[in-house]
């Protein structure tokens, strides 16, 4: 057995991750989220600049009064480059004095400009299609599930689909601790979360998988047998993490300001998508086992 034993340390992996998701549901109960302005409607603001601007410019200005996250882009003849008289900015709901303020902050820093529109926006992303993303994340758990039980067994599939579930509740819980804003990118991110960590549990499955065949046949601790198989993967699936979180720290740093919440919340979840299927996923593959095994006891003894 590897010196470092993982399985034997099950019972301190799910105190940890219970004691962080519970602590994440008592600040989503409390405390909520920061909903963007995808979720809660705005204002979308679109000028004519005398002269071509850039999207830096624009948030510099902004940045006085906390809208520096705010959606800006350029448009007309000039769009897809660095800078364009005609810009579009997508904010936060403003009231009558906040709102001349910035339009005063944008004409002193930036230049003089024509009001093409202004208007107040209903949610991008409303209560019905919020309902549709849940029911589309449960019919693909449920697909994994089946997908899983078919390849492997219906217990392997079972701890794929909590695993994915505490990497969400994780990102979920950081979000409501730090009041980091929520939006449609949100979503995305989620999204690649979950593709992400079911890859990685799905590798570790397999070998343990292989390694079963061995087992049978030579006998041996099951404990023994799924540290191993960690093991053999754990280089794997540390390269892969260290290799996507690179990129992701990069484009964090160094992406525009709409893409941190973005980025941090890929960061938050390929770090926990590797905890759990290094940590939780095979350990709790043990634990339906076990209780499968300790049912099956139980019922030759009453026969």
């Amino acid at each position: 057995m590897p010196k470092f034993d993982i399985v034997g340390r099950r019972r301190i992996w799910f105190a940890l991750s219970a004691l962080f998701i519970v602590a994440g549901l008592i600040s989503m109960a409390v405390r909520g989220f920061n909903f963007g302005i995808d979720f809660t409607g705005g204002t979308i603001i679109d000028l004519k600049f005398a002269k071509p601007v850039t999207v830096a410019q624009v948030r510099t200005s902004l940045q006085k009064y906390d809208l520096a996250g705010s959606t800006i882009q350029l448009s007309g003849e000039a769009s897809g480059i660095e800078a364009a008289e005609a810009v579009m900015i997508r904010t936060v709901d403003l009231e009558e004095e906040q709102r001349k303020a910035v339009m005063a902050s944008l004409r002193d820093d930036v230049g003089d400009y024509q009001v093409l529109r202004e208007e107040k926006v209903g949610a991008v992303i409303g209560s019905e299609l919020i309902l549709n993303a849940v029911m589309a994340l449960v019919i693909s758990w449920f697909f994994i599930i089946l997908y899983v039980a078919y390849r492997f067994e219906f217990r392997f599939g079972f701890a794929a689909v909590l695993a994915l579930i505490h990497d969400i509740l994780v990102v979920l819980a950081v979000f409501s601790f730090t009041g980091r804003q929520i939006d449609s990118s949100f979503v995305a991110a989620l999204l690649t979360i979950v593709g992400y960590s079911i890859n990685d549990t799905i590798v570790i499955f397999d070998r343990i998988r292989e390694n079963l065949k061995l087992h049978f046949r030579r006998g041996g601790d099951v404990d023994e047998l799924v540290n191993r198989s960690i093991y053999q993967t754990l280089t794997r699936s540390l390269y892969t993490v260290f290799t996507v979180l690179f990129t992701t720290f990069a484009l964090y740093f160094f992406g525009g300001e709409t893409t941190k919440d973005f980025a941090f919340a890929l960061l938050i979840g390929f770090a926990s998508g590797c905890y759990s299927s290094i940590f939780v996923a095979g350990p709790l593959w043990i634990f339906f086992r076990n209780r499968a095994e300790a049912k099956r006891r139980g019922e030759r003894a009453l026969a």
